[in-house]
């Protein structure tokens, strides 16, 4: 026997260990028990209603900039520049 193809102990027990543990996997698919993993359960998208909900704030934003534009063009908006403290 070549050095590639010979087995030693452990690499029986580790195969044995591999072929028990499938064989678990296999029957229990074949018995029908519940997996450790939940289910995903699908929802469908409500494409519309998500649109409308983008439109609705859109609409928000479109009011609030209107208004800071109005104040700005209003020319009530004074700046005052503080000088920081010397220290």
């Amino acid at each position: 026997m070549s050095a590639a193809t010979s087995k030693t102990p452990a690499t029986t027990k580790l195969l044995t260990v591999v072929l028990v543990l499938q064989s678990v996997m296999l029957l229990g698919q074949w018995i029908g028990l519940p997996s450790a993993v939940t289910p995903a359960h699908a929802q469908i998208p409500d494409a519309g209603g998500q649109r409308n909900a983008m439109i609705e704030e859109l609409r928000q934003v479109n009011a609030k900039l209107d208004k800071l534009a109005g104040y700005l063009e209003s020319g009530k908006l004074e700046v005052r520049v503080v000088e920081p403290k010397a220290r």
